[in-house]
């Protein structure tokens, strides 16, 4: 009977395993009333001023100047935002770090979704950049890309490299640094990690928040938030 059973059913699920997935549309919402009713829906939808929930913290734009890997700018206005509980956990990771003499500077927090498609359009070495036809994290406002500061100097903690970098070492994991470099990686790693981020497998810098995946796509820009 069991064996029948089988017989009977492995034909179905052939068929269904055969069967072509259906393409699922990539939803991004660029209506800004749109948008505004899903924060009135969930308040934790709301794209919030990072500076304006953690006042100490530093910015350092660099996709409103020329110095960024498009060499032109990118933002009309050297602002950062993300969802409200992704800023809640980064003013504790700020809390936590100036007890110890640290700080965050953060370089770039959402990203309207056609900065993504001119930046994959450019790009030299894709795997640096997102696709398009995904998305970003940073296009759902649950990404940031940060380093360190000392509190004392303002100066930037020493990392592997520089901010979006295509090397090699740009890696979370690459082994061929100095021990300080790596200490310095790591203890950034560490205390995101602690406050619900995941670190960019190739990007040392970059920190996806765990529950991204309850985010719609925005292209919503800067002037309107």
């Amino acid at each position: 009977m069991k064996i029948l059973l089988l017989t009977l059913f492995f034909p179905i699920i052939t068929f269904a395993q055969g069967r072509p997935k259906p393409i699922q549309k990539l939803v991004v919402v660029s209506s800004y009333n749109q948008y505004l009713a899903s924060v009135k829906t969930n308040p934790n939808n709301e794209l919030v001023e990072i500076t304006k929930s953690i006042p100490d913290i530093k910015l350092d734009i660099r996709y409103a100047t020329n110095d960024n890997f498009m060499q032109q700018v990118m933002y009309n206005q050297a602002r950062a935002f993300a969802r409200k509980p992704v800023v809640e956990s980064l003013k504790r990771i700020q809390r936590d770090l100036n007890k110890k003499g640290y700080g965050l500077k953060i370089f770039d927090g959402y990203r309207p979704y056609a900065i993504t498609v001119a930046f994959y359009k450019k790009a030299s070495d894709k795997n640096f950049v997102a696709n398009p036809n995904k998305g970003s994290k940073h296009n759902r406002g649950c990404a940031v890309d940060l380093t360190l500061i000392n509190l004392k100097t303002g100066e930037e903690i020493a990392m592997p490299t520089s901010y979006d970098s295509f090397a090699a070492a740009a890696a979370a994991n690459y082994e061929n640094v100095s021990p300080e470099l790596k200490r310095n990686r790591n203890f950034l790693i560490t205390a995101m990690q602690k406050h619900g981020f995941k670190v960019l497998s190739n990007e040392w810098w970059h920190f996806d928040f765990n529950g991204w995946q309850n985010y719609n796509l925005m292209d919503i820009p800067f002037e309107k938030l």
